[in-house]
């Protein structure tokens, strides 16, 4: 006790959109978030000015920032990333890997694990090695691997009950078992860096939604997802409908959540907004997919072990060309969504209270209500950054 706020504006969350509200807090929990004319009690003269104030955003697939990539096995670099994170905005955040050699992965793990006991990250997601080699994308295709029992249990030994995600293509053999084996886990399978084809990608789907509802899972995680949509998966064609249709239809019918990475780079405006307008809000999750380059210039910079290359904010493989991951901020791809016709509630809503179901999180974060932990990100009319308050502690101050 003794450190309450009271933040005073328009409240934009999955739940609430009320033009003038207050958001009290106290502890490190809120207290109070609704209309200011029900508040129980008298706001101080000095309360801060009208704003927009939106939940702490959650980002389920970053991969570093501000010079440091998670992958490097540098624990003070993956600590300067997430707090940089954090203070843009993603209070929460899991940290991805990218392919890399069995022992590299299993050093990063235990060290993002350490991670996690700190209350910085939520946890970790493995993006690979188990995906394909004709959609390795920004993953070096020489240190992809089949599923193997041996390098699963290894990493699943160094994560312990830190590793929340893990990326599979869903046609290599092995991976429909393995996505199972996660699921009773509570591990979220992703379908990604996939060439498979519509049946394949459903068929995993629907064994990893089924796994995740077993009664061994008691973690609240209880839908799979999919790793960027779009990216690094065949194109969607009228005759081969592939993983997209696949995607798309299970996360209509509630039983997926497609990752949208919607910065302007990965997908076109008008893909993102179509897809908010074919399966909704709560059936996708923004995710930046950021790299080392996210707040800073560009330059030459590192992805796992490939060189990469950041020129006007794309950053791409020097050796293929491909897209190398984000530069992009969650705050920044909310922004995107907006300018692409996506009400702000929505893409709010699949910044924040998505993701922190996907994770199970819902009790504690992803939206304003008391007892929550009191994450919120102040805005202006331009959803501009203007503050950010993490567990009740200023991360950014007010100007």
């Amino acid at each position: 006790m003794g450190k309450e706020l009271f933040l005073r504006g328009r409240i934009v969350t999955a739940s609430l959109d009320i033009a003038d509200g207050v958001v009290a807090a106290d502890g490190g929990l809120v207290t109070f978030a609704g209309p200011a004319q029900d508040f129980p009690g008298v706001l101080p003269p000095d309360a801060p000015a009208r704003r927009i104030l939106v939940p702490g955003l959650v980002d389920v697939h970053c991969h570093g920032a501000y010079g440091s990539d998670f992958s490097e096995g540098d624990p003070d670099g993956a600590e300067r990333a997430a707090r940089y994170l954090h203070s843009r905005g993603t209070t929460t955040l899991l940290a991805s890997l990218v392919t890399g050699e069995p022992g590299d992965l299993v050093r990063n793990l235990e060290i993002l694990r350490e991670l996690a006991g700190l209350g910085l990250i939520a946890g970790s997601h493995l993006e690979g090695p188990f995906l394909s080699g004709q959609q390795c994308g920004a993953h070096d295709p020489v240190l992809l691997l089949e599923p193997d029992p041996e390098v699963v249990a290894r990493m699943l030994a160094a994560a312990g009950p830190t590793l929340a995600s893990m990326t599979l293509a869903a046609e290599l053999p092995g991976a429909s078992e393995l996505a199972a084996l996660l699921a009773a886990r509570g591990i979220i399978p992703s379908l990604g860096h996939t060439a498979a084809d519509h049946a394949t990608a459903a068929a995993f789907l629907s064994r990893a939604a089924a796994a995740l509802d077993s009664a061994g899972n008691s973690t609240g995680r209880n839908r799979p997802t999919v790793t960027h949509l779009f990216n690094a998966m065949p194109p969607l064609h009228h005759r081969s409908p592939g993983p997209v249709s696949a995607s798309l239809s299970a996360a209509k019918a509630g039983q997926a959540v497609v990752e949208l990475i919607a910065d302007g780079v990965h997908l076109a405006p008008e893909t993102v907004k179509l897809v908010f307008d074919l399966v909704g809000p709560h059936n996708i999750t923004l995710v930046t997919d950021s790299m080392a380059a996210t707040g800073l210039e560009d330059g030459q910079y590192r992805l796992g072990s490939l060189s990469v290359t950041v020129a006007g904010g794309v950053a791409r493989v020097d050796a293929t060309g491909a897209i190398a991951g984000g530069t992009s901020t969650l705050l920044d791809v909310i922004r995107s969504c907006v300018a692409a016709g996506v009400p702000l509630r929505d893409a709010v809503t699949s910044a924040s209270a998505v993701p922190a179901s996907l994770l199970g999180l819902s009790a504690y974060a992803g939206d304003l209500r008391a007892g929550m932990q009191a994450d919120v990100v102040v805005l202006d009319q331009d959803l501009n950054l203007k503050a950010v308050l993490r567990s009740g502690e200023w991360v950014t101050a007010p100007g």
